[in-house]
């Protein structure tokens, strides 16, 4: 049975049984869940497990995308761990529980998949004699049933938990002992967890009450159960990833069980090369922090192991492509997304390789340090590790082939104070608890803004900055969440409404708005007059001209984003963007600099869009035929079974719950700013919308009008007449270049003539205005003027504009009876107020007593004779 029937499969069997089927949720999860990457099935339903929003339905099944960071390393070790992995799931919220559960996991397994119910054991948490029971009347023999702790069999987070039943396949003699899981888990293979959440627990995982809505959550690792139905000694040689280790062996020319360091090195680039196509498909971008500093991490490991393995081309695109057609059918944003995922997957490789290189550089010097030690310091492999992507398991093999060990405990050590300082930034603040607390009492905040700019409602909670208040005076700063609200919440891009909340007793300066946990809008503001308490009946009103020259810019970033498609292709999809009142950033993925000609012409056809006055047309629809109609669906965004569509005119359609214009005339005016870099293979333009486009074009025109004025012209001249006065400019500064040095030549002749002799050396002292090159140019000049076997010093200087400059050069000669350059300005430094510096030939001191200047200048001839005294 292939990994897309056993899929199937199970969303079937589950809807068949009264199941919402449910897309899977991006690998970015919510802000509020507090998650850097969605790592388990029951991650999109935390709110209706917590009671923060009320379950659209009693009964879900999902295949749901996850990522567990925390194997990273152990890819490769062994045969079972990955990163990326797909969880079989369904969920009872209140409705069904232990027999119900059971029992359809129990005909799942045996008649839908196949597997004989001799080959079944079960595990229960210790204290569950209900499950015992259950299993029992199930049909598995009490032998068979295994009573495990509460480490191994029960599952607890911050306010729910609930013991578990593990369901394993007993995979024959050839992969261990007889005897159940508790003897042998690689024979015993689990393939199904059931946890039945029952409980509340606080945040040290004490149960301190019974829930009173008992829910099912259970999870299947879909390449587990691939393992057992297609009969294969590990994931690597499942339908699932066995291809991927193809292209590995393809592009290495190795063989997967022919060598152990080879096999280590294309299971990572297999499946890494499928984790990352995942992720940046959800709209992951490398970086140096957070889930793009995972990504970019295991971009780094493919790279680094494909070029143990000998290959010196590009790795990933042939990765890509192999994953794309493996599961596009099953997650069909790795389609749609295909093009950006090669783009940004390149860019990091090609940007890698130069640092795999600096990496290799840094290894090799630390290596032969180490060389008398016969150990590589674990601050070396910890700094490979971070800095340079380099895994720990290629940096002990590079420092095994020059006979060296690396200092685990020093790594691990390190590594650990890393996992502690990301732990701590990951920790919710508790303030973010108290609103998890109002999300509970409160529910969805119900969003009228699409109809209308203000409105009633009730002030449901207020928090000041000392957490949850009753009452907020006059300049307090407060968050606050209404019943209902006109205010935009910050999404998609779009920044959050501003305005004024009027209350009985008073009002506030509404400045932002934000989504909370659970759909709950939460406000910022500040209060301007009297007294705000909560529970009071208020009235939102939205800052209308700011909503409206939002709206421009939001539909303008629409016609923006299907413009530059247009010029540039289809891989130009946006990546990223902020949308304000007036104006616009928008991030695309694209291989180079956008050519100015090309960006005119993409202001050119986003403006004649506008100029036909399209209408702009808003509905709902269910995804399915959303995608029907090629709607496109941005980076990172979570979708529902019903989503918003966006259709600009006829050419342009997204899913969009931004706000908008009623027709591009309205916008009236679009002008691109400028367009740069913002990481590997990521572009960015910046423009402005509507009025605030057309203050940019007037101030470009004035400002072209005065430069045509002072340069005695008109606009159409202005170019011409530049051109012809920097020519000249040129030409008068290489006449003034000659001439300087002219004069340079016979200063240098003066002050040589006046050169007097000091114990048998020349030396020359003056005050000469001049910059500190002028003075660098003359000393040096003067000095090599004057000949004498006994050798020359020169220092020059001037004390204008208060300050002190000083310059001084010494012959070789000179410096071979101790007279330094430095060592001679040394008392002239101290006079001004500072310090000499430089080489032996030539040496600077500067200083802020200007009024000082003459006597350090006479301060250098006794300390020329005590220099040449001192040498003998």
């Amino acid at each position: 049975m292939d990994g897309d029937r056993i899929r199937e499969g199970f969303l079937r069997f589950f809807e068949e049984r009264g199941h919402r089927r449910v897309p899977s949720s991006s690998l970015i999860p919510p802000p509020e869940s507090g998650l850097l990457l969605t790592n388990a099935g029951m991650n999109q339903f935390i709110p209706y497990f917590l009671g923060h929003a009320p379950a659209p339905f009693l009964r879900a099944v999902t295949v749901q995308k996850c990522f567990r960071s925390v194997d990273i390393d152990n890819v490769g070790r062994t045969d079972r761990h990955e990163t990326f992995f797909e969880m079989l799931g369904n969920f009872s919220f209140g409705d069904y529980f232990k027999t119900e559960s059971c029992a359809w996991g129990f005909e799942l397994v045996t008649e839908v998949w196949g597997i004989d119910p001799g080959r079944l054991w079960v595990t229960v948490f210790e204290t569950d004699d209900e499950a015992i029971g259950v299993w029992r009347d199930i049909g598995i023999p009490a032998e068979r049933i295994v009573r495990r702790g509460k480490a191994d069999n029960y599952w607890g987070a911050p306010g729910l938990g609930g013991p578990c039943s593990e369901i394993f396949v007993d995979r024959g003699p050839a992969y261990g002992a007889e005897g159940g899981p508790e003897v042998d888990e690689d024979r015993h293979m689990e393939i199904w967890n059931h946890v039945f959440i029952q409980d509340e627990v606080d945040a040290s995982g004490r149960i301190v009450a019974e829930l009173p809505a008992k829910n099912i959550d259970t999870g299947s690792g879909l390449e587990r159960v691939a393992c057992v139905l297609q009969d294969v000694a590990n994931v690597f040689e499942t339908d699932l990833m066995r291809p991927l280790l193809d292209v590995a062996e393809s592009l290495s020319g190795r063989t997967h069980g022919g060598d152990e360091r080879d096999d280590v090195s294309l299971k990572v680039i297999a499946e890494h090369g499928r984790a990352t196509t995942f992720l940046i498909a959800d709209g992951v971008q490398p970086s140096n922090e957070g889930r793009g500093y995972i990504l970019r991490r295991m971009l780094r490991r493919v790279v680094s192991h494909a070029r143990r393995l000998g290959i010196e081309g590009e790795v990933m695109p042939p990765l890509v492509e192999r994953t794309v057609e493996i599961f596009g059918s099953a997650y069909p944003e790795l389609v749609e997304n295909r093009a950006y995922v090669e783009q940004v997957a390149s860019s990091e490789e090609s940007r890698f390789a130069g640092t795999l290189r600096q990496g290799m550089t840094l290894l090799e010097t630390e290596v032969e340090k180490a060389a008398g030690e016969k150990r590589l310091p674990g601050d070396v492999v910890f700094k490979l590790h971070d800095t340079f992507g380099f895994p720990k398991e290629l940096t002990r093999e590079l420092a095994a082939d020059s006979g060296l060990e690396v200092d685990d405990d020093r790594f691990e050590a390190l590594m650990a104070e890393q996992r502690e300082r990301a732990k701590r930034s990951a920790k919710k603040m508790p303030a973010e608890e108290e609103l998890a607390t109002v999300a509970g009492e409160a529910g969805t905040t119900e969003f009228v803004g699409y109809e209308t700019l203000a409105s009633d409602g009730r002030l449901l909670a207020l928090l000041g900055s000392n957490g949850r208040t009753p009452v907020a005076s006059e300049g307090e700063e407060v968050r606050f969440v209404l019943d209902r609200t006109p205010f935009y919440a910050e999404s998609g891009g779009q920044v959050g409404d501003r305005g004024i909340l009027r209350a009985p007793g008073g009002t506030i300066d509404v400045l932002d708005a934000q989504f909370g946990p659970g759909g709950l809008i939460v406000h910022t503001g500040v209060v301007g007059s009297g007294e705000i308490r909560e529970g009071e009946e208020v009235h939102g009103e939205v800052d209308a001209e700011r909503r409206e020259a939002t709206a421009r810019a939001h539909t303008a970033t629409h016609i923006v984003h299907w413009t530059l498609r247009h010029v540039l292709g289809d891989h130009a999809r946006q990546a990223g963007s902020l949308v304000a009142p007036g104006r616009l950033r928008f991030d695309f993925p694209h291989h180079s600099a956008v050519p100015h000609d090309v960006l005119e012409q993409a202001e050119e056809l986003a403006n004649r869009r506008l100029a036909e006055d399209g209408q702009v047309t808003i509905y709902e629809t269910t995804m399915d035929e959303a995608k029907n109609q090629g709607a496109i669906a941005l980076f990172g965004e979570k979708y529902g079974d019903f989503v918003r569509v966006v259709e600009v005119g006829d050419y342009s359609i997204e899913l969009c719950g931004g706000t908008h214009v009623h027709h591009t005339g309205e916008i009236a005016l679009v002008r691109i700013l400028h367009e740069a870099s913002i990481g590997a293979g990521m572009r960015r333009v910046e423009a402005l919308v509507g009025p605030d486009a057309l203050r940019e074009i007037n101030m470009e025109r004035d400002l072209l009008l005065a430069i045509a004025h002072e340069l005695g012209t008109d606009p159409k001249g202005a170019l011409e007449r530049a051109r012809h006065y920097a020519e000249r400019v040129k030409q008068l500064e290489s006449e003034l270049g000659s001439l300087a040095k002219q004069e340079l030549k016979q200063r240098g002749e003066q002050l040589a003539v006046a050169a007097r002799v000091v114990d048998g050396a020349k030396l020359v002292t003056a005050q000469v205005d001049a910059d500190a090159d002028e003075l660098r140019a003359l000393a040096q000049d003067v000095v090599n003027r004057l000949e004498n076997p006994e050798g020359a010093a020169v220092v020059l200087g001037t004390g204008q504009g208060g300050k002190a400059l000083l310059v001084a050069a010494s012959t070789k000669k000179l410096i071979a009876r101790g007279v330094t350059a430095m060592a001679l300005l040394e008392p002239a430094a101290t006079i001004v107020g500072g310090g000499a510096g430089g080489k032996p030939n030539l040496a600077f001191s500067g200083g802020p007593k200007g009024e000082a200047f003459q006597e350090a200048l006479d301060a250098v001839e006794p300390r020329l004779k005590e220099l040449l005294q001192a040498g003998g």
